[in-house]
């Protein structure tokens, strides 16, 4: 049996005239680059999130960086980050010419907020917290500093009270997120209407009216096709995320004091992009369950600190070591809403056997 990571095509089986129609729609209507498609989308989104505001972007990343930008982020200044998250989190701060400041991770993956306050300094401008694989952090203790807080929520859409605490929260729309669009897409998410038009600003050059330009921004438009597709999913989404809770428990139940195990806790508003595993026989569990058709992903290998292009910032191995270990230690299995119970039950069966053959 093959248990595929990700199953999109499940999930665009039953929407497919929907999805058709929305496409043809957009190509019908000439208008490919914002326009009403978009604006309907982020008001759409904006509701589904209990969000004043959602500014439509071109991808995840774009979300990140439009959010640095608009809080005038730049040379000189210090963001605080975590060091187990993709690459985007920490790229979009030494893109914009200021210096990310590794935190190390708690248990739970995320940034660990007494590390993360302790390297406050003068030159701090913002915490930027990730809600891993779909659980929001301590964003409200990093808030309580008075610096402001950089929700990164690409894989947290649907996730209770994500934002809550925070200027911005980043949303993401690569087609394996909770909401995936057909190609990239992302957001931004406040309550504040001043970030919210700066945001508008940024993502057109800067631009308002047509070649007038305030300040230097981006290219950071939304596709009006994804816009489009994204407004006949989002409905589903919170059927999406039950599944993936239900998923979630399923397997916490079934390999509850298996091997070495260590399983991911269930909090309230978890959105479940991710089912995560620690192991130390990491490599070995994935080797296994490939011999058995069950996909996996190790999110993520390498710490953000000691990434090649981070150099120069002067970590060494065993700075951060929770974010290290998890490098070693952390594998996905699929949780993804379209899994079927025979493959529910062979993903169980298969990690089970690991342990046990």
């Amino acid at each position: 049996m093959r248990v595929p990571l990700l199953d999109l095509s499940r999930q665009h089986a039953p929407l497919r005239a929907e999805l058709d129609l929305a496409l043809a729609r957009v190509i019908d209507s000439g208008r490919f680059i914002l326009g009403a498609e978009v604006e309907a989308f982020e008001a759409e989104c904006a509701h589904l999130c209990n969000a004043a505001h959602c500014v439509a972007v071109s991808s995840g990343t774009d979300a990140l960086l439009a959010a640095v930008m608009a809080l005038g982020i730049g040379p000189g200044d210090e963001v605080i980050t975590t060091a187990f998250s993709f690459f985007a989190t920490a790229s979009c701060v030494a893109r914009v010419g200021a210096r990310p400041v590794f935190a190390d991770v708690g248990p739970d993956f995320n940034l660990d907020a007494e590390d993360a306050l302790g390297r406050v300094t003068p030159r701090t401008r913002a915490f930027l917290p990730v809600a891993l694989f779909g659980r929001r952090g301590d964003v409200a203790r990093l808030a309580a500093s008075g610096l402001p807080v950089i929700e990164d929520g690409a894989q947290a859409i649907g996730a209770a009270d994500l934002g809550r605490g925070a200027a911005m929260a980043t949303l993401s729309f690569f087609p394996s997120k909770n909401l995936g669009a057909l190609g990239d897409g992302g957001a931004v998410l406040t309550d504040d209407a001043a970030l919210a038009d700066r945001l508008r600003l940024l993502r057109a050059h800067g631009s308002r009216p047509k070649y007038t330009h305030h300040v230097v921004g981006g290219n950071f438009r939304l596709d009006a096709l994804q816009a489009a597709v994204l407004r006949v999913k989002l409905p589903h989404l919170p059927s999406w995320n039950a599944r993936r809770r239900a998923n979630a428990a399923l397997y916490r139940e079934a390999l509850a004091g298996v091997g070495d195990l260590a399983l991911p806790a269930d909090v309230s508003g978890h959105a479940w992009h991710q089912f995560v595993l620690r192991t130390g026989r990491r490599d070995a569990l994935r080797a296994h369950l490939r011999e058995r058709g069950v996909e996996s992903e190790v999110y993520y290998p390498s710490p953000l600190h000691l990434q090649p292009c981070f150099a120069s910032l002067g970590s060494v191995a065993g700075d951060l070591p929770r974010a290290e270990a998890a490098c070693r230690e952390a594998l996905a299995i699929p949780v993804h809403p379209d899994l079927d119970d025979a493959q529910k039950e062979h993903v169980i069966a298969s990690v089970r056997s690991f342990f046990s053959p």
